[in-house]
């Protein structure tokens, strides 16, 4: 990072008689311009580089500072800076219009550019000095930093400039003065130069007199937090003067800043909720016209003010950031998906731009981002086999540059939404040899998840089991116990019915959970005791079939039925069979798809494996059935397939 320092103003020091005579010989080169004033002698105030017309109106006699003490000075180099655009048109051409400096200042797209045609300009207000500032920040900074950093901090103009800030700060304008702050932070100037620190404190003293508008609040404020950062006290005053503003005449702008300052500003609870509920009420109102970095970035900060009570602005900014989808950049597409998910909120016209947008940009968009799409189909159980097929590519091209977190994050949501792509051969490769080299830096909760995932989907990470069920990996596994264990079990026993050759480690019995945890595992009560009716309908008598029994194999089902030599329509059938009812209700299958989730899809298939006949009930099947036998009728074809029907 380039930085000013306060030594790199010294120069301009005037306390040696060498710089005096120099500055004095300057001074009678220099004169105003004004509409109805004759030019007046700066002389007195040469050493200051400053002379006044009026208490409001003043000029920056300014001379390309670095030839003070590199060589003598021509005329045609005397640039003068001017407080006053008011009589701009009856300057003799010695000043330029401000429309037109800032159309033409907008048109240049390098520094050297823009140094060069302030170069030619005789008269500058402190607005358009401010402002060419902030276009050198625009046109010099990247992702990296400044493109040219020495090119900018050592040229003569800029130097110049930066001493007219340091030196009459007081005399700026508010716009002059907060737009220069923000322009000469963009370019990573040091925050305890003497320059800074002059701007900061002049700023700091207009908040206190109470002299700055909202517009001045909302620049000084933006320009605190990327200065100073959350812990800056500053911008609590600036909060608490906002208070006191007319919110509906706010732009979309100031509201944005607001909520970025009360994000960092607000520790105590409902100090500010006043305000934040008149706040999003105003919100409310001007949604449609927010770019996609403003609604990312109020989504944000309703995240992180936790406003859960805020229902109608969310929703009408998650509605909103559909049309935006393609727009975002990688980090505000995070911040919107991250907002989804805290409020619990789904669109499905919003998954379907994903789907749009993720394929085309899969190989240009960042692994977090990705990621994240990830999570947010994963937690919202949404198999969008676009978006997974997508990052299937990705991960095979590029897993190798992916953090351990981000590529448990592409690949854990297959195992949970039960989803093989079609390129899963290549997919669970590329895993196998990432593995292979960065076992060691994955944390052992993000490994254990891993692993658990595949093998959900029937790929088997036995080359990595030995560490799993090693005792010190076992030892670090602290925390989560419920979930970590249960994990664990799924895995030992898993390899133990599916795969037959592994001859590795165990686990310990002490290391064993009882029952699993099933995170979607909860039963839908209703659709139960709809089976329940009909079973009884069905058998004619309960002690026939059991509910949610737990087995030896640490699954509970939700209904089993056994049956010896049962009686069933005058039919003598010597049976001795158990039967597991899978009752599966919505919760246990990808939104709006027909398509079991991981966790169920594995408890059937070990089911089987312990030698039950599984029977699937799932609520897609029973949902038109209206009465106790339409549902006996449809239990006894599913479970007793080959037998007459029920008699009447």
């Amino acid at each position: 990072m380039a930085l000013i320092s306060q030594k790199s103003f010294q120069f301009y020091s005037s306390s040696t008689p060498a710089r005096r005579s120099i500055l004095m010989t300057l001074s009678k080169r220099l004169s105003f311009i004004s509409g109805r004033r004759k030019p007046q002698n700066c002389s007195s105030v040469a050493t200051r580089m400053l002379c006044f017309r009026d208490k409001s109106q003043y000029v920056f006699c300014r001379k390309k500072h670095v030839q003070l003490w590199m060589q003598s000075l021509s005329v045609n180099e005397t640039v003068y800076l001017c407080g006053d655009t008011e009589s701009s048109t009856k300057s003799n051409n010695m000043w330029i219009d401000e429309q037109l400096f800032f159309k033409k200042l907008n048109s240049l797209c390098t520094s050297k550019e823009i140094f060069d045609f302030l170069s030619s300009l005789e008269v500058l207000s402190d607005t358009m000095a401010s402002g060419a500032l902030q276009r050198i920040s625009e046109v010099e900074e990247d992702d990296n930093g400044l493109k040219n950093p020495e090119e900018v901090l050592e040229n003569e103009v800029f130097r110049a400039l930066c001493f007219q800030f340091e030196f009459e700060s007081s005399k700026l304008s508010n716009t002059g003065l907060l737009n220069a702050l923000q322009a000469l932070i963009k370019l990573r100037i040091d925050p305890q130069s003497t320059l800074m620190a002059s701007l900061l404190a002049e700023g700091e003293e207009r908040l206190g007199k109470g002299q700055l508008t909202t517009k001045n609040l909302c620049a000084f404020g933006e320009s605190l937090l990327e200065l100073e950062g959350p812990s800056c006290a500053m911008l609590e005053q600036i909060v608490n003067h906002m208070q006191a503003k007319d919110i509906a005449k706010w732009s979309p702008r100031e509201i944005v800043m607001v909520y970025k300052m009360l994000q960092v500003t607000v520790r105590e609870g409902e100090k500010y909720q006043g305000l934040l509920n008149r706040l999003n009420s105003v919100t409310l109102t001007v949604v449609s016209q927010l770019s996609p970095k403003f609604t990312s970035i109020i989504l944000n900060s309703l995240v992180v003010l936790q406003q859960t009570r805020a229902v109608p602005l969310v929703t009408a900014l998650c509605k909103h950031s559909v049309k935006h989808t393609p727009y975002f950049t990688d980090d505000e597409l995070v911040n919107v998906l991250e907002a989804f998910l805290y409020f619990g909120h789904r669109e499905q016209i919003f998954t379907e731009a994903l789907e749009t947008h993720v394929p085309k940009s899969i190989f240009t968009m960042h692994p977090q981002t990705v990621s994240k799409v990830m999570q947010y189909c994963c937690q919202k159980m949404i198999l969008s086999k676009p978006i997974f097929d997508a990052a299937a590519e990705g991960f095979i091209s590029d897993a190798d540059r992916f953090t351990t977190d981000q590529i448990a994050g592409y690949i854990i949501p297959f195992g949970t939404l039960n989803y093989l792509p079609p390129s899963a051969s290549s997919l669970f490769r590329k895993l196998e040899m990432v593995l292979h080299t960065r076992l060691s830096h994955f944390q052992p909760h993000t490994l254990l998840n891993l692993l658990h995932s595949c093998v959900l989907i029937q790929r088997y990470p036995v080359n990595f089991l030995p560490k799993i069920f090693s005792p010190y990996f076992l030892q670090q596994l602290q925390g989560k116990e419920q979930i970590a264990t249960s994990q664990l079990t799924q895995l030992f026993l898993t390899v133990t019915l599916e795969c037959p050759f592994y001859k590795g480690p165990k686990l310990l019995p002490k290391y064993q959970v009882k029952a699993f945890f099933m995170p979607h595992g909860s039963l839908d009560v209703h659709l139960l005791k709809r089976v329940r009716a009909g079973l009884l309908y069905l058998l004619k008598k309960r002690t026939y079939f059991a509910s949610e029994v737990s087995t030896p194999y640490f699954y509970m089902v939700v209904v089993v039925i056994k049956i010896t030599d049962f009686f069933f329509f005058d039919t003598t059938l010597v049976l001795d069979f158990r039967i597991a009812l899978c009752v599966d209700g919505q919760n246990r299958f990808c939104v709006n798809s027909h398509n079991l989730l991981g966790e169920e899809a594995i408890k059937q298939r070990h089911l089987q494996l312990l030698g039950y006949e599984v029977v699937q009930i799932p609520f897609f099947e029973t949902e038109s059935l209206q009465n106790c036998r339409k549902m006996a009728e449809y239990l006894h074809k599913k479970i007793f397939p080959h037998t007459y029907g029920l008699s009447c």
